[in-house]
């Protein structure tokens, strides 16, 4: 079975400051991502020095989950969102 990929071009916005501390990748082309699927950013490893931000353009390849895979994720998604969930099973007032 052939998995589809393709190139998008992307933008990845680095900071690293008091205020904030993020990295940040926007896909071109309005490519929607949907479970399952792999994004792998080409290029050089991006270093900042604390107080910079930086803007730098890339390219992205898109590789589509087939059906089983992203049903697979769909499904392994629900059981780690129950994990956040904490149940406490209380006896009642403690006397």
């Amino acid at each position: 079975m052939m998995r589809q990929q393709f190139d998008v071009p992307c933008k990845i916005s680095i900071e690293q400051t008091v205020e904030h501390f993020h990295a940040h990748v926007e896909l071109g082309k309005e490519v929607k991502i949907r479970p399952g699927d792999q994004v792998q950013v080409h290029g050089d490893p991006i270093q900042i020095k604390f107080g910079e931000r930086i803007d730098v353009s890339r390219t992205a390849t898109i590789t589509r989950a087939g059906v089983l895979k992203r049903s697979w994720t769909k499904l392994a998604a629900y059981f780690d969102f129950a994990e956040l969930y904490e149940v406490s099973f209380n006896p009642g007032r403690v006397r």
